[in-house]
């Protein structure tokens, strides 16, 4: 299956989707913020995926974002919010991410979108 990248400052949240993910057979990687996520692909940038949520401390989800596509432009990002209006701010962004998950989601949900985004790479 496939190596995913989760940056997530929620423990609750980072929990949920590291163990459901696990558990769908991938290998994940969870850090608390987007600058930690950065600093781990520039040590090791074999993933298959970007999980990251929009806002967090450190540097946000649209800042990782920016960063991962210029640096790595075929990584797939598939960004999460629990706020509406930065869900805005992500599709400013379409070129570079493959879609936005609203929280709180489902497992089931989750898997969906994974899979969406690795079939898009």
């Amino acid at each position: 299956m496939a190596r995913i990248l989760v940056a997530e400052d929620d423990v609750a949240v980072r929990d949920f989707v590291e163990r459901g993910l696990k558990a769908l057979g991938h290998g994940v990687t969870a850090v608390a913020n987007g600058g930690d996520a950065f600093a781990l692909l520039q040590q090791d940038s074999d993933y298959s995926l970007l999980l990251t949520d929009i806002v967090m401390p450190v540097m946000d989800g649209i800042a990782l974002a920016l960063k991962v596509a210029d640096s790595w432009p075929d990584l797939p990002i598939l960004m999460m919010t629990g706020f509406s209006h930065e869900r805005q701010r992500a599709h400013n962004l379409d070129a570079l991410i493959t879609e936005v998950i609203e929280k709180p989601f489902t497992l089931d949900q989750l898997d969906k979108a994974v899979k969406r985004a690795l079939q898009a790479a």
